[in-house]
């Protein structure tokens, strides 16, 4: 059980964000308002735990996590602020360049610029090349599998966690549509594990910055909007809930992995974990927040039950957002199978979401319960045949990342169908209402 202090801490020291939002005295009303739902849905996560991992957050971890709701990104929300007090049109065409050539190419920058890309582009000591190439390589092993495992475990289920979802509501994210939204996601997903591609020129590290700044700016924007109420929701695209989203990708896939009986060795999970916490840091996730270098896995699965339970569970608008993912295979364009292959993939998602989350989350999402888990069930045999006969074979740990990959870009192709993939314009996103 938590400490009845963790449970009562609502009077934390300010931080900078809280001042400025006149609540320094304040947690965010949702910070922990929803234990017992968020215990019933940790379960599952509590009972991967390995051994030893302390599960239930310490004063000082309930602290950071109710804190870091009123804690945005500092360098890039200042650089946002600089961007939106002059000529749009002009910063843009300044950080293009700086994100495409280094602010070394740019010896005039604006202070506000110059800080923000002298912070990023000085990669953290602890960063380790050999792991981020290892953990690129890691995530196209399970192929197709894994992403449709992640599709699941990342997103469908990340849906219940309804405080984090207002961000997603307010910026249009249902009339976007889960298609674009999902092909979009996945792309950025394809980027940054892709070998060498968070080196500082890479599409992977370029992209994440650029997704850094539109998460700046979404602050800015839905932050200023009348119905953003802060003292129940924290920040826009906060460090607590930016935490949730990194663990989601990392940990939450590995779990996934287990679901699906792709074996893997520590030191390939560990370099996994190694890659993501550097995404992580790159996408501006505090360090305090991140998972320990040391014993990453154990300590990101223990970060994440704990900012489930700080988390507000689902409610209606969860259902809307995770109905509108079960139903995105129906729209997709399989050419002269899709009558069978939307469906299939429809039910295929349900099966792994059966699997994967107990029934009341299930109902509190609006998905079926009666779906029986027929894909792991299939895949746990296929998959732990297929990779321990590969890895006795010479090369076969290669063909395996060969194929993987392969299957992973084939299937980002179906997501965008005739449009090419790419990521929307960062130019493009609104930062102010009629812009």
């Amino acid at each position: 059980m938590m400490s009845n202090q963790a449970k009562a801490m609502r009077t934390p020291h300010a931080s900078p964000d809280a001042a400025s939002h006149g609540l320094a005295n304040a947690l965010p009303a949702r910070h922990g308002c929803d234990l017992e739902r968020a215990r019933r849905t940790a379960r599952m996560i509590l009972g991967q735990m390995p051994a030893g991992v302390h599960a239930q957050p310490s004063d000082e971890e309930w602290r950071l996590l109710g804190q870091g709701l009123l804690q945005g990104d500092v360098l890039a929300d200042r650089l946002v602020a600089w961007m939106r007090a002059g000529d749009q049109r002009a910063a843009w065409a300044l950080v293009g360049r700086a994100i495409d050539e280094g602010v070394a190419a740019l010896p005039d920058a604006p202070a506000e610029l110059k800080a923000f890309f002298d912070h990023v582009e000085a990669r953290p000591a602890w960063v380790r090349e050999d792991l981020l190439l290892e953990g690129a390589r890691v995530c196209a092993l399970a192929g197709l599998g894994g992403m449709r495992v992640l599709l699941v475990t990342g997103l469908m289920a990340g849906y219940q966690l309804a405080a984090v979802n207002e961000t997603l509501l307010a910026t249009g994210a249902l009339e976007k549509g889960a298609a674009r939204r999902l092909a979009e996601t996945t792309k950025w997903w394809m980027d940054v594990t892709t070998p060498q591609a968070m080196d500082r020129f890479g599409s992977g590290f370029k992209n994440t910055v650029r997704v850094r700044l539109i998460h700046a700016m979404v602050r800015s924007h839905v932050g200023q909007q009348a119905t953003w109420r802060v003292d129940d929701l924290g920040v826009p695209v906060n460090q607590t809930d930016m935490q949730a989203t990194y663990l989601g990708f990392s940990v939450v896939y590995l779990l996934g992995m287990k679901l699906i009986g792709v074996p893997m060795k520590p030191s390939e999970r560990e370099a996994l974990m190694h890659l993501w916490r550097y995404i992580a840091w790159v996408n501006g996730v505090d360090e305090g927040l991140l998972h320990a270098l040391q014993g990453g896995e154990a300590s990101a699965m223990g970060w994440l039950y704990k900012n489930l339970l700080s988390q507000r569970m689902a409610d209606a608008n969860s259902v809307r957002l995770a109905q509108a993912l079960a139903e995105e295979p129906l729209s997709r364009d399989y050419g002269r199978w899709s009558w069978i292959e939307r469906p299939y993939n429809k039910y295929l998602q349900l099966s792994i979401a059966r699997a994967c989350m107990g029934n009341s989350t299930l109902r509190a999402l609006g998905l079926p319960v009666w779906v029986l888990p027929w894909y792991p069930l299939m895949m746990i045999p296929f998959n732990g045949v297929l990779h321990r006969v590969a890895r006795l074979l010479p090369g076969g740990r290669d063909w395996l990342v060969a194929r993987g990959r392969a299957q992973q870009l084939g299937s980002l192709n179906t997501l965008f169908g005739k449009q090419a993939p790419a990521l929307r314009d960062i130019a493009a996103v609104k930062v102010a209402g009629g812009h």
